[in-house]
């Protein structure tokens, strides 16, 4: 057996955040990787005699592999949850449970659910975050780790169970395991009255872990404003909150502020920032019930709420649920501003981005060497609301053309801010993934920092063909042009672009989209980015540095003005969203409303290229969708 390189096959319902970050992972250790989508079990036999694969990889699926699969080529299973758990809640449960800890296993298929040979484990500490969070970090960090020994031991030829006084050693140990242990615990899907809340009698702790168990999906069946909905996006509300909120009992709502309303507990209070209304609004009806900010959702409502803001500057410490935060760090002269934006799902309202372009005006007036722009920890950004711009399709007086319009106008301006930041040095912060105009929002400054782990997807096509902006045209080519020169720079801009492919933060280190890789970490992440722009603001050379960036800017705007690098994009931006192809709102409604994957794209579903395909399969017509949605993305 080749010990270098597999041919591996991932299958997936769909490409989520963990098969993403398994594929740049297993594609950066130099194996050959092709994607099938779980359309239909002959769709997957087809892949399997197209790609030929030596190992068979599942991190996302909702129905048991084809047994004409699993019983001809391993197939690896990959379950969050620790060994002996089993079942389709599986991080739902530990999240509902208060579990100080947790883990991933990963399995071999053998017909029943999660009751496979195991082939390595890892565990993981519990964060009190939502499932979403703790499934993009935690469970991806475990889930590669996991994968990779698998491969490892796959590779070596370790295929036998070993002996079980051994396994079940390391397991004590919550190390990786070996194969040999077969699970046993099956935890059932969980119901809906097992997360629904009782106002009157749950305190905030247990309201948060319910909502955070459903995050992503399903949500918690509620009720706001009188109308039956589902909840997302909880946050603890302070004493101080409460205090300026407007009086009443537990269930209540007594304030909004930005995306969020406040709801009164028995003993508190939480933020509920983000749910989806169980009727479609919109014109007669016809909306699709889409997941959005709750002050959006409820607007006329809310109106009649009092505002609860909070400024800008202010300490991490005090605890307070908010979009947007400024503090300042370092002695006078080697200075840093940190501002941080946490918006849900990185992604980027009208009034976000407009938030965010003020706070950029803003602090640009402060006494700093660098400024830091810390994207938030599941997301750096991932550029226009596409729910947003489809809500607006259902508005009176309003269409998803204007919606997208308003939309990319609106980053562009916050794009802009940064790009003419020209008296200080700016550093992105990437503590989570980042996609479309987010990629390039955050090339956009000085330097890019990016976690170990972070999933760059540095393109806009997989979004029917739209073309992008944020000045993409000019911050792309400029980083490639620095690392391999302006004759390189415009075909790699297009390969990167036209390919389609999501990259590792260490593969973005290689092209130079990305200037430093931090280590995971059991410490504070922001504490190290903190102290590596603290040492950068006090470098003796700092002054050097933004001298040369600042008639640099001069030197490209007399070449080639920003505004026309805008009036470029926004040009064939304008034929996606007013022009006679319809694929942009095709894909943007498929995707918001969850709907099937009705085959697998080609740039992923490699095997499916005649030219690298084992059996000689020849290409077919897309095959109809199956009725079951893909996760949820949103």
């Amino acid at each position: 057996m080749n010990t270098h390189a597999l041919r591996i096959l991932l299958l997936c319902e769909s490409f989520n955040s963990l098969s993403q970050r398994l594929f740049v992972e297993l594609r950066d250790a130099g194996h050959e990787v092709s994607v099938e989508f779980d359309i239909a079990p002959t769709v997957i036999e087809e892949a399997v005699a197209m790609f030929a694969p030596d190992l068979v990889v599942a991190p996302y699926l909702k129905r048991r592999i084809p047994e004409s699969v699993w019983r001809r080529h391993v197939c690896l299973v990959v379950h969050p949850g620790p060994v002996g758990d089993r079942g389709p809640s599986a991080l739902d449960w530990a999240i509902l449970r208060g579990e100080g800890s947790w883990g991933v296993t990963v399995l071999q298929a053998n017909g029943e659910y999660d009751a496979g040979e195991v082939w390595a484990h890892a565990d993981f500490r519990m964060r009190a975050a939502p499932k979403s969070s703790l499934y993009r970090h935690e469970v991806a960090k475990a889930a590669v780790a996991a994968v990779m020994a698998a491969v490892e031991r796959f590779v070596s030829g370790a295929l036998r169970p070993a002996d079980r006084d051994d396994a079940a050693a390391l397991l004590a140990d919550h190390d990786v395991s070996i194969p040999g242990v077969r699970p046993g615990r099956w935890q059932p899907l969980v119901r809906r009255h097992e997360r629904t809340i009782d106002w009157m009698r749950d305190d905030t702790a247990t309201v948060l872990r319910k909502i955070r168990s459903g995050d992503g999906a399903p949500g918690v069946v509620d009720v706001l404003f009188g109308q039956p909905c589902r909840l997302f996006d909880a946050h603890p509300a302070t004493r101080a909150a409460l205090g300026r909120a407007r009086r009443g009992g537990a269930g209540d709502i007594v304030g909004r502020r930005g995306p969020a309303v406040l709801r009164r507990t028995i003993d508190g209070g939480v933020w509920i920032g983000h749910v989806r209304r169980q009727v479609p609004i919109g014109l007669e009806g016809t909306g699709p019930p889409l997941k959005l900010a709750a002050t959006r959702c409820f607007e006329a409502e809310c109106e009649l709420l009092p505002e609860l803001p909070v400024p800008l500057e202010r300490h991490v410490a005090d605890g307070e649920f908010s979009e947007l935060r400024y503090e300042e760090h370092g002695p006078a002269g080697a200075r840093v501003g940190w501002l941080e934006f946490e918006f849900h799902n990185g992604a980027m309202s009208v009034r976000q981005c407009a938030a965010l372009r003020d706070a950029l005006r803003q602090v640009r007036r402060r006494d700093t060497q660098v400024l830091v722009l810390a994207g938030g920890h599941d997301f750096f950004s991932n550029g226009i609301h596409l729910h947003e711009i489809e809500a607006a399709a259902h508005r009176q007086g309003d269409s998803a053309a204007d919606a997208s319009w308003r939309h990319i106008e609106a980053i562009d301006d916050v794009v802009l801010e940064l790009i003419t930041l020209t008296d200080r040095l700016t550093v992105s912060t990437l503590r989570g993934n980042a996609g479309a105009g987010g990629c390039f929002l955050a090339m956009a400054a000085d330097e890019v920092w990016a976690q170990e782990g972070v999933v760059l997807n540095p393109h806009y096509k997989n979004m029917g063909n739209l073309y992008g902006s944020e000045y993409w045209t000019y911050v792309l080519p400029r980083r490639l042009a620095r690392r391999f020169g302006d004759a390189q720079a415009a075909r790699m801009a297009r390969e990167i672009t036209q390919g389609r492919l999501p990259l590792s933060a260490r593969r973005g280190l290689a092209l130079g989209l990305v200037d430093r890789v931090l280590p995971w970490s059991n410490g504070s992440l922001v504490d190290n980015l903190l102290a590596q722009a603290l040492e950068l603001a006090g470098h003796p050379q700092l002054a050097q540095r933004v001298a040369d960036k600042a008639a640099e800017r001069e030197r490209d705007e007399a070449r080639k003005p920003l505004a026309a690098y805008r009036q470029e994009e926004l040009a064939r931006m304008h034929r996606n969203f007013y022009g006679f192809d319809p694929s942009y709102h095709v894909a943007r409604h498929y995707f918001v409303s969850r709907k099937p994957q009705a085959w697998t794209p080609r740039h992923l579903a490699i095997h499916r290229d005649s030219a690298s395909a084992h059996a000689g399969g020849a290409r077919r017509e897309p095959v109809p969708a199956s009725p079951r949605g893909p996760e949820d993305r949103s």
